[in-house]
């Protein structure tokens, strides 16, 4: 371990992955702190972790040890505050370069000499990141798919000068929580299973976006191919399009290949304020209650 074992964890960024992430760690009895600038971020957060514990341990002989769990979870409104006696610290605001650099700059000035900083990037290596900070050797990408209990693996990657120690010790963490590392052996955009992700759903827009067949045939066919619950478009919807769009556009700003450029009618749902879940209005209309199993999601209505 870099000097101490990791005991408390500081979540930079409580939004959708942030308090996901926040929650599952949460249940594994970590000491928790979590932080956002927002203050409906905040507050969101903590209903939304403060339910997922008490979910979890909701019978009577755990009744004890929700509490002791409740205790060890701290929201803050001032980074400083939240990372100042962490082990590990893990980014998880927007996906833009510059700002987890402003960010990971933060973090490295207020936090504890021997804490690991590492973000939960979807598509942006830490090593475009590293230089933001003084200890190079205690960064990684620790990058988590939600929803976390359903997908329980996590990418670890390694920046330029991340140290073995530090590498084991996210490993291990990663493993403490009940979630499989998958290693990324040599520097790669997008990672492990986030880059096979990224190639479905680049084709998914592409056909969608070219008229060649609506978005709801495309989520059909994967359903019934592989047997999950939802298809791309209802998953990128749970994402959040701002999101899908931002880490495309780093998938594109870094090849340079018009190919990768994301759809101008992905842009356009954007503009209209159609994100997905969080605003109701997607590629589905979210403001009812979507049952994915009912026979309208599974074959079109006859005409």
């Amino acid at each position: 371990m870099l000097g101490k074992e990791i005991k408390v964890v500081a979540m930079i960024g409580a939004g959708w992955m942030g308090k996901q992430i926040s929650s599952w760690v949460a249940t594994k009895g970590y000491a928790l702190r979590i932080y956002d600038i927002s203050p409906e971020a905040l507050k969101a957060a903590k209903e939304f972790v403060t339910q997922t514990v008490e979910l979890t341990f909701m019978s009577p002989e755990d009744k004890g040890k929700l509490k002791k769990i409740l205790e060890k979870i701290t929201y803050h409104d001032k980074l400083a505050e939240s990372v100042r006696d962490a082990d590990l610290i893990i980014e998880a605001v927007p996906e833009n370069l510059e700002l987890k650099k402003k960010v990971f700059a933060e973090i490295d000035r207020f936090a504890p000499p021997h804490a690991i900083i590492a973000t939960n990037s979807s598509s942006i290596p830490v090593s475009k990141i590293e230089d933001a900070v003084k200890r190079k050797d205690k960064v990684l990408n620790i990058h988590f798919y939600a929803p976390i209990y359903q997908r329980p693996m996590v990418d670890i990657m390694r920046g330029t000068q991340t140290s073995d120690e530090t590498f084991e010790t996210g490993k291990a963490w990663i493993e403490s929580i009940d979630c499989v590392p998958l290693v990324v052996k040599k520097e790669c955009l997008g990672f492990v299973f986030n880059r096979v992700w990224r190639a479905v759903k680049k084709e998914c827009l592409k056909i969608w976006a070219g008229g060649y067949a609506d978005f709801r045939d495309v989520d059909r066919g994967w359903r019934i191919f592989t047997g999950m619950n939802m298809g791309p478009f209802a998953l990128m919807d749970a994402v959040g399009l701002d999101v899908v769009y931002d880490i495309e556009m780093s998938y594109y700003n870094e090849s340079g290949n018009p190919d990768d450029k994301p759809p101008q009618a992905l842009k356009d749902m954007i503009d209209r304020g159609e994100l997905g879940m969080k605003t109701g209005k997607g590629f589905y209309d979210w403001k009812g209650s979507l049952d994915f199993t009912s026979p309208e999601f599974i074959k079109p209505k006859k005409k």
